[in-house]
C-alpha cells in the first residue's frame, strides 16, 4: 500500500501515541516502522521519539499516516517509545528527554497551526485503549 498524500495546510489534529513497549526497552524508530508496515501496510507515525529523546521523522507532514483509524487525514501522529510496564499494563514511561521532546514538537505544531487540536489516541471517540498512557490535555 502506498502512502497517501494530504495537504499539510489543512492539518487540524496532532495525536500523541505510545508504542506500547515495556518501560526502558530501547526500540528504534525503524523497528516501529517495520511493525506498522507489517500491520497496516505503511508507516503509521510522522515522528517517533526514542528513549534518548531524539525525534525521528518517519513521515513527512504531507503524507497521511495510519495511526488514528478513520481520522488520519489532517492528523499528525507522534509516538513515543514505551507506554507500558514490564507486565504490559499501561504506564506513563516517558523519561525527561522524551517529555522535553514531546513538549517541543507540540509547541512547534501549535506555532505552525494555531488552531490545532492536540489529543492522546485514547481521547478519540470510540477508542478503547489507554494509549498514550498519560493525559495529553494536562501534560502537554
Amino acid at each position: 500500500m502506498a502512502v497517501a498524500w494530504m495537504d499539510p495546510a489543512k492539518t487540524k489534529f496532532l495525536t500523541i501515541h505510545c508504542a506500547a513497549t515495556p518501560e526502558g526497552r530501547d526500540i528504534k524508530a525503524t523497528t516501529i516502522g517495520e511493525w506498522d508496515i507489517a500491520k497496516f501496510g505503511q508507516i503509521s507515525y510522522h515522528w517517533v521519539v526514542t528513549l534518548d529523546g531524539i525525534a525521528h521523522r518517519t513521515l513527512n507532514d504531507n503524507q497521511r499516516g495510519a495511526h488514528t483509524g478513520g481520522a488520519n487525514t489532517g492528523n499528525i501522529g507522534i509516538c513515543y517509545v514505551g507506554g507500558v510496564d514490564s507486565k504490559m499494563n499501561p504506564k506513563d514511561t516517558r523519561n525527561p528527554a522524551q517529555k522535553a521532546t514531546l513538549r517541543r514538537l507540540v509547541a512547534e505544531y501549535r506555532q505552525r497551526f494555531p488552531n490545532i487540536v492536540v489529543r492522546g489516541h485514547r481521547d478519540w471517540p470510540g477508542v478503547k485503549k489507554a494509549c498514550p498512557s498519560f493525559d495529553v490535555a494536562t501534560a502537554l
